[in-house]
């Protein structure tokens, strides 16, 4: 969760404890609650506007595939991932040539 490990929960719950007192804490978590809540909401709603305003054909957008990072793998690396799995798959299905007995294998001075 946002990184934060259970040993920094407990820490910023002490500070809490220490900064806002044991009779303010329960308000203010109720505050940061539904201040939270509300962000959520807001953020649904902008993705439901930007899907309506874009029409059916971006029915599926995310935000996420808005990031560029995002957008250059599912776009390009995604693709190259699947035509090289073609290809080993295709691979592994033929069984290497074997030589013949006595044959010596192809050998290139220049390449070496």
């Amino acid at each position: 969760m946002f990184g934060i490990g259970p040993l920094e929960l407990v820490v910023i719950a002490i500070v809490a404890v220490l900064v806002f007192g044991p009779d303010r804490l329960p308000e203010f978590a109720r505050t940061a609650g539904r201040l939270l809540r509300q962000v959520r909401q807001m953020v649904n709603n902008a993705q439901n506007d930007l899907r309506a305003e874009l029409g059916p054909e971006y029915a599926d957008l995310e935000l996420q595939d808005l990031n560029p990072k995002n957008f250059v793998r599912k776009h390009l690396l995604d693709p190259m991932e699947d035509e090289a799995d073609k290809l080993v798959s295709e691979f592994k299905d033929t069984p290497p040539e074997r030589l013949p007995a006595g044959q010596k294998p192809p050998y290139d001075p220049e390449a070496t």
